[in-house]
């Protein structure tokens, strides 16, 4: 049987798990420089744990993991004859891969924020699991490399978390534009169109204007049981000017005597400011205000941020949650986290060329095998190169030195060096340069510097 992927997965060449170091080293040091500290949690964790997270199509999107053993020993029979899957997965399976990094972030925060100081800053960097359907930059295998400070309500934390994405994709060469609003300003519109009752039916059909267009989301808020009188009200949203001021300006009419709505856009209002203060160009902050993100547990500000020279989806996205730790017991602890798309911003970079050079890991020196006596001098050498922390190895058979050039070239390794006779005679070695062809012998001394 011919071997194959599992869909949504990939395997990584040597290449490609040395450019996404690249990336992550580059995230990690800015995380480190804005003061936040590494966690790590589980891969999995107790089903009850991620479900009623996400909303219901996120909910429907996490990989269940069957009970170990004889998992249909103690399952309900009529439920199984009548695969009444709401009732089966609970009797089938206790435990779930990870979904996203945020909710097992909360559940840590919740089980020890008695030893913990506040405002409490962390980063991680793992991998989440994801039952979607694959396309070009989606995965069910992907990582997620997360900011989050938990324990502030200062608006503060916004400003700080987007000159830390601006920061970030400047360092990684990618152009970007963040988009934000608010879900204290969607919650006003759902309360100024008379669907308070319907705000997560008109959040999670708002959030796919880009890949449906106005007529799919008209159409998806009919199916959705919203009227046309509401539908009608809410128009507006699909005309917005580029002026920022001016749209938060227009919501201000709009929401008079709306409370929910005027505090979101008073917060929107504040994070643009200050963020505009610190010189940050109002071409990469965008008020969207029709970005609603479809997760349940934002209670904020909310970000999305796209590529501006490569069709892809966000990569980049989060929000303020300050609510989320009282699903565990946890009352009072507010939250606001951002998360990077590792894989898509990969994808960006390889699109537009902006790997360098140094983000391939190539082996500097290949010793040729010239036979027995070469070989253990070849072996001081190159031990004597690694620690120096100098990549090299010896091309392990005494193969025709043809053989062994093939070999460098297709690993693309820098220099092949030669160590004969001669040389171990005269203390000097040879080594060519197999990217210029250049070729040159020197001391012993000289080369090991």
């Amino acid at each position: 049987m011919k071997p194959s992927l599992a869909k949504g997965t990939r395997d990584f060449t040597a290449q490609e798990v040395s450019r996404r170091k690249y990336i992550i080293n580059i995230l990690q040091t800015n995380f480190e420089l804005f003061g936040f500290q590494p966690l790590e949690t589980p891969s999995f964790e107790n089903l009850s744990t991620l479900t009623g997270k996400y909303g219901e199509e996120g909910d429907r999107l996490i990989f269940k993991i069957l009970n170990s053993g004889d998992y249909t020993s103690k399952v309900n029979q009529e439920d199984w004859d009548n695969k009444t899957h709401q009732k089966l997965t609970p009797q089938i399976s206790d435990k779930a891969l990870r979904y996203d990094l945020t909710v097992p972030f909360a559940r840590f925060v919740a089980m020890n924020h008695g030893k913990l100081t506040f405002p409490f800053k962390r980063y991680q960097i793992q991998p989440v699991w994801r039952a979607d359907r694959p396309q070009k930059g989606r995965f069910r295998e992907f990582y997620q490399c997360d900011a989050d400070v938990v324990g502030s309500e200062s608006l503060l934390q916004e400003v700080d978390l987007v000159q830390l994405y601006l920061k970030s994709f400047s360092d990684l060469g990618v152009p970007v534009t963040i988009h934000i609003n608010n879900r204290k300003i969607l919650s006003g519109l759902a309360e100024y169109a008379g669907i308070t009752d319907k705000l997560i039916d008109f959040t999670v059909a708002l959030d796919k204007l880009d890949k449906i267009g106005k007529d799919g989301v008209v159409k998806e808020l009919l199916e959705r049981e919203i009227t046309q009188d509401s539908i009608d009200k809410l128009d507006f949203l699909f005309s917005q000017s580029d002026d920022a001021l001016e749209n938060l300006l227009q919501l201000k009419e709009k929401f008079v005597g709306n409370e929910i709505g005027l505090k979101g856009v008073e917060e929107l209002e504040f994070v643009l400011t200050e963020s505009l203060n610190l010189g940050v160009d109002i071409q990469n902050l965008v008020f969207n205000i029709t970005l609603a993100r479809g997760l349940d547990y934002y209670t904020g500000a909310i970000f999305e941020v796209k590529a501006d020279e490569v069709a892809m989806g966000s990569i980049g996205g989060g929000g303020r949650y300050d609510n989320l730790t009282e699903v565990f017991g946890v009352k009072n602890i507010p939250g606001i986290g951002i998360s990077f798309g590792l894989d898509r911003i990969y994808l960006v970079m390889e699109e537009l060329d902006l790997f360098p050079e140094e983000a391939s890991s190539k082996i500097e020196y290949l010793f040729a095998n010239f036979g027995s006596r070469e070989i253990r001098e070849a072996l001081k050498l190159i031990m004597k190169l690694r620690e120096k922390g100098i990549s090299a190895e010896l091309y392990p058979e005494n193969a025709k030195l043809n053989k062994q050039f093939t070999y460098a070239e297709k690993k693309g390794i820098k220099n092949l060096v030669f160590l004969g006779e001669e040389e171990i005679k005269n203390n000097t070695i040879t080594f060519k340069n197999l990217e210029t062809g250049e070729q040159k012998t020197v001391s012993l001394e000289e080369f090991l510097g």
